[in-house]
This record gives structure tokens, C-alpha cells and sequence, in this order.
């Protein structure tokens, strides 16, 4: 596996969230367990953005600012990246009408003003993407080769990117 270069490798995991949407998201904590989230990046501010209910476990957990991961898999499965930063609730306005959607407001029965309502905001401290442009024959190639010879299989390239 090589080394992507940060800047593709950044442009790449924004492009994957903003396309693919759904993740997994948890708080970097024993005995709490990722859930699925929908994610609304903005590149700009190294920030992704969540819609859920105060009342969540997650938001609740997360209220102060608390470290968490968000990991996802991209549609096509040539993208594959875990974020991790702080995440804490937010009720910013701006970001509710900026996101705000058919698919979120099918949560929300009171729409925008639903007491209920509130973000979630992780700021992205780093992420480790892994990138296979490949597809299963070539995989299946790099698997038998490797099983062959002494050549170990190259699966793609690789990133750690700090946003700090």
C-alpha cells in the first residue's frame, strides 16, 4: 500500500461524505457503540454536521464536547475512511436551514422548530483513508500472488491527514 497524497486524499474523503452521506458515528468512549448517521460535511471548517433528537443517547453523551469517530464506506467501496475529533450538540440555525431536507424533516413533525431538534458537530481533528481503485479481479490477482510468491498484495493507497 502507498502513501496518497494529503491534499487528494482530503478532496477525496469530502467528495466520499458528501456523496455517500451514511456513516457510522460514536463517541471514542468504552462501552459506547457506533451508530448510523447521516453526515452533512463542510469542507471549509473541517466540520461535520448531524441532525438527531436532544434526547438521543449520543447527543445527550456528547454535550461538553467529547471525542468520537465517524467511519464510512463510500458507495462505489473504493473509498474507505475513519474521521476523528470532538463532537458536541449544537442548535445553530444557519446549519439547520443550510441542510435541512425532505429526508430530515420526515424525523422532525414540527419541522425546523421541533423542541426535539438538534445537531450534532464534529470537528475534524484527523482521518485515516484507504483508497482501492482496483475492484474484485484485480483484488483476487493480488490475493493469489500474494499466496504464490513472497510479493505482498498491494491493496490500494493510504492517507492520515491532520486537519490541525
Amino acid at each position: 500500500m502507498s502513501d496518497l497524497d494529503r491534499r487528494e486524499a482530503e478532496q477525496r474523503l469530502w467528495d466520499a461524505i458528501d456523496d455517500t452521506r451514511i456513516g457510522m458515528l460514536g463517541l471514542h468512549e468504552p462501552g459506547q457503540h457506533m451508530q448510523p448517521m447521516t453526515a452533512f460535511c463542510e469542507p471549509e471548517t473541517n466540520s461535520i454536521w448531524f441532525f438527531t433528537r436532544r434526547t438521543t443517547d449520543l447527543a445527550r453523551d456528547a454535550a461538553g464536547g467529547r471525542e468520537a469517530m465517524f467511519c464510512l464506506i463510500s458507495k462505489d467501496r473504493k473509498l474507505y475512511a475513519c474521521v476523528g475529533g470532538r463532537l458536541q450538540p449544537s442548535h445553530d440555525p444557519e446549519r439547520i436551514e443550510r441542510h435541512w431536507n425532505p429526508v430530515v424533516a420526515s424525523w422532525f413533525s414540527d419541522g425546523k422548530d421541533d423542541p426535539e431538534l438538534t445537531l450534532l458537530r464534529l470537528d475534524a481533528d484527523d482521518a485515516q483513508i484507504w483508497l482501492n481503485e482496483a475492484g474484485p479481479i484485480r483484488f483476487a490477482w493480488e490475493v493469489a500472488r500474494g499466496n504464490l510468491t513472497d510479493h505482498q498484495p498491494d491493496m490500494g493507497e493510504r492517507a492520515h491527514v491532520n486537519f490541525q
